[in-house]
């Protein structure tokens, strides 16, 4: 195909789709075996300095934060992130130091509570580099990897600034000789997904609206799940329309209840408002960022201690109560909008 432009930017994920077949049929084991660790043993085997990774869920919903603390509790750096949908995990992972890189597509603020400070700071400085997609192109980049081919065409992102500072390329259509552009696959090195249940093979079940974690599972070469709870495969079995990630996709099964805290688990626990709008306060200031992960991220041994000192119990019963409406919620929105 002629190429007729082409994006700016160098694609940080370059596996050739052979060459990630092979990998997987060589590396991933699809035998039915207990896959059950500890998310510090997760995060230690799985996860090495200079991974592209990618975070299931969507913006403060359902993230495997648990993922998130351990990575900078472990020091884990020089990182390459997908920004495709990605708020508080991005943010908290800068903020730990463990970034280098943000492929963004969705990233570099808290929605309606603000702009990412800790974000804005690494971008300012150079301390991160970025690159420009749209939420629709990263989708169909991990399309294009689940199916294993190197590219998705598709009538997105021509004529845009978004497309100048991408990786795609616009290409002469061989079959209509019109216009089109070519979104590389993206092939992430590591991916956490938080999910509601599963067993302890990885046969994993979503509530709700499940994002592009279908398609991200299959793109992934290594996939590390955190469940709210691990349940027993009889259960699973009753029920096998509702496995969203089947276990041969899956490399350990890691059981952290409220495991997305101080996100959303929808139909478990709500957002954190209080909890968010003080990392917002704090993180204001490079100063108050780092005192936040001292006292949050590395001042805990794990993510039971982090719970501990969060509230606990009493805080994720008044979060469960809020998600089920049985309540309403006690501090100001975001506490007045972090101001």
């Amino acid at each position: 195909m002629d190429v007729i432009e082409e994006g700016k930017a160098e694609v940080w994920s370059k596996y050739d789709p052979e060459e990630h077949r092979k990998w997987v049929l060589e590396k991933k084991n699809r035998s039915l075996q207990d896959k059950t660790m500890s998310i510090k043993d997760a995060v230690s085997k799985y996860v090495s300095n200079g991974d592209y990774l990618a975070m299931g869920g969507f913006g403060h919903v359902r993230i495997s934060m648990s993922a998130i603390y351990e990575m900078i509790r472990q020091k884990k750096s020089d990182i390459t992130i997908a920004g495709k949908t990605a708020v508080h995990d991005i943010e908290i992972l800068i903020a730990g130091g463990c970034i280098k890189r943000v492929d963004r597509a969705y990233a570099g603020a808290h929605e309606v509570r603000g702009l990412s400070p800790a974000f804005r700071r690494a971008f300012e400085s150079g301390q991160i580099e970025v690159q420009e997609w749209s939420n629709a192109s990263f989708q169909w980049r991990f399309r294009a990897a689940a199916m294993g081919i190197p590219f998705m065409p598709t009538r997105i992102l021509m004529g845009t600034d978004t497309f100048k500072y991408s990786g795609a390329k616009v290409v002469k259509d061989p079959f209509t000789g019109m216009k089109i552009a070519l979104l590389p696959a993206c092939y992430p090195d590591i991916v956490f997904v938080h999910v509601h249940r599963c067993d302890i093979f990885g046969n994993c079940q979503i509530d709700g609206i499940s994002i592009e974690d279908v398609d991200l599972s299959r793109a992934a070469r290594k996939l590390v799940i955190t469940t709210e709870k691990i349940i027993e495969t009889n259960e699973i079995r009753r029920e096998p329309w509702r496995t969203t990630i089947p276990f041969y996709y899956v490399d350990a099964v890691c059981e952290v209840p409220f495991g997305s805290h101080p996100g959303n688990m929808p139909y478990e626990y709500y957002f954190d408002e209080e909890h968010i709008g003080m990392y917002m306060k704090m993180a204001k200031t490079a100063e108050g960022a780092r005192e936040y992960i001292d006292k949050y991220v590395r001042g805990v041994d794990d993510f039971d201690g982090y719970l501990n000192l969060i509230g606990g119990l009493k805080k994720m019963s008044y979060l469960s109560r809020l998600e089920h409406l049985r309540e309403r919620l006690r501090a100001p929105w975001a506490l007045e909008k972090n101001r």
